[in-house]
């Protein structure tokens, strides 16, 4: 970011909120300064099982901390962070429309850039130090850049692979693999259409996968002979799309419609970011009982998701309630619920009591689950500048199909 990020907390401790002030040293003045305000958080609206958690939390702080927690349903976060960069070129530095932002990745790069973030304020919640950051260091990282407390994390998420045992024997195990598999089963695999995130995510795993230059994609983009690196990615694709859903002429839109295309019996073989979506799906009877999940020998991609704070946010204070009851156990657990939701907790559980353990204990009936031991090798995110360039060659190459 172009501002000093050498700023003392003390330089921050008394900070103005609708008429009252906080210090976030005295967490017991933040939360009285939330009190009987109305926090717009801006969240991904397209999975009912997310609303209905964050229609959960909702009544929690308002229970809790007299907050009304309006769920702002966007489709893409960069619409959030859109409209906070629009405030900013107006000269709208106090009465800003959005309190709270879940995002990750080249969103976060992009409020960071263009110095849109409030902050730091994330180590200072009372339930951060649950996370061992010390032990933990990915909550301190989103794809590749430092976080600096300008965001606080609440989920994790890796590539999982999931396939019905029914009809598939041995699914494939890494991403050569998949190419075999896929021409030997043509149109019981596919992926959604970039810039779909989950789709994007498959482009970026494969590239991990297949290139000779894994380096270059945890630095910045124009640091790297974009086409060498890429070239085996396409190549790749030229060759799977044949074998696709349709002859990769369509694709689905997103992860829900391909889950859809394995309940009714279209794939069989598809992929999630939410390891334990597909035995919540499974639990939801979206999916048939001989669906089992599984993670590629050299590991997928995972990272951790945020909410941040615009630098503008009318409600500040009660962004920050929200923020750290999130991270309370309570709220991670039920997240990670797989009857609820399924979104794996950020909270290390060493930090927790028995007690609190006991309440993240794996649903004994979802056998298509893995529980966390088994999910293998993390691959780290490359650097956000890598996605528009991405996309965006994929589009040159393959969506006017």
């Amino acid at each position: 970011m172009t501002y000093s990020r050498g700023l003392l907390v003390a330089a921050l401790s008394l900070l103005p909120t609708m008429g009252q002030a906080y210090e976030l040293s005295n967490w017991e003045s933040v939360t009285e300064a939330a009190r009987g305000q109305t926090v717009y958080w801006n969240a991904w609206g397209g999975d009912p099982r997310t609303n209905a958690y964050i229609d959960w939390v909702a009544e929690q702080v308002d229970k809790r901390y007299a907050i009304d927690l309006e769920h702002v349903k966007v489709g893409d976060t960069g619409e959030a962070v859109t409209r906070v960069l629009a405030e900013k070129a107006a000269g709208n530095d106090e009465q800003g429309a959005v309190d709270l932002i879940w995002l990750n990745g080249e969103n976060f790069a992009a409020m960071k850039d263009n110095d849109l973030l409030y902050g730091p304020w994330a180590e200072q919640l009372p339930h951060f130090p649950l996370t061992a950051p010390e032990q933990n260091p990915e909550v301190r990282e989103d794809f590749t850049l430092p976080v600096e407390g300008y965001e606080a994390p609440w989920g994790r998420a890796q590539i999982t692979f999931y396939y019905d045992s029914a009809r598939v024997d041995a699914p494939p195990r890494s991403i050569p693999a998949l190419l075999d598999w896929a021409r030997a089963h043509p149109g019981r695999f596919t992926y959604p259409q970039p810039p779909a995130f989950l789709g994007t995510t498959f482009l970026k795993q494969a590239l991990l996968a297949l290139t000779e230059h894994r380096e270059a994609l945890y630095a910045p983009v124009d640091e790297a002979d974009f086409e060498s690196v890429t070239a085996p990615l396409w190549a790749y694709l030229d060759r799977l799309h044949p074998a696709l859903w349709r002859e990769g002429e369509s694709f689905p839109a997103g992860g829900p419609q391909m889950r859809q295309l394995m309940g009714d019996g279209a794939l069989s073989l598809a992929f999630t970011f939410t390891p334990s979506a597909p035995a919540a799906a499974v639990l939801d009877y979206q999916l048939p009982p001989t669906t089992r999940s599984y993670i590629l020998d050299d590991g997928t991609l995972g990272n951790v998701h945020f909410v941040a704070i615009p630098f503008n946010a009318q409600h500040k204070a009660g962004a920050l309630t929200v923020a750290n009851f999130l991270l309370s156990p309570e709220a991670q657990a039920r997240k990670q619920d797989l009857s609820l939701w399924g979104d794996a907790t950020v909270l290390d559980m060493s930090r927790l009591s028995p007690e609190q353990r006991e309440a993240f204990a794996r649903d004994g009936r979802a056998a298509e689950s893995l529980p966390p031991p088994s999910l293998g090798e993390t691959l780290r995110e490359p650097h956000p500048s890598w996605i528009e360039p991405l996309e965006k060659a994929w589009r040159q190459r393959y969506g006017a199909q």
